[in-house]
């Protein structure tokens, strides 16, 4: 009998990742006509936030605070 997780689809990886400093970012899907109304996220404990408009992943750098207050 065959495993039923191998029938569930993979997740795609983000389409892009950017390596931040600081727990708080923003998203504006780029400049221009292709871009999207910009988001401000916050980074929590898992150290990265993805964008609910184009799905661009905001990771936070080997070495930054991830504690509130941290910059």
């Amino acid at each position: 009998m065959r495993d039923p997780r191998d029938a569930l689809p993979e997740v795609p990886p983000p389409p892009e990742t950017v390596e931040v400093t600081s727990r708080r970012v923003w998203c504006d899907g780029g400049e221009g006509a292709l871009g999207h109304p910009r988001v401000f996220l916050e980074i929590d404990s898992r150290g990265y936030v993805d964008c609910p408009y184009c799905d661009r992943r905001f990771r936070l750098a080997a070495g930054a605070l991830l504690e509130a207050g941290g910059h």
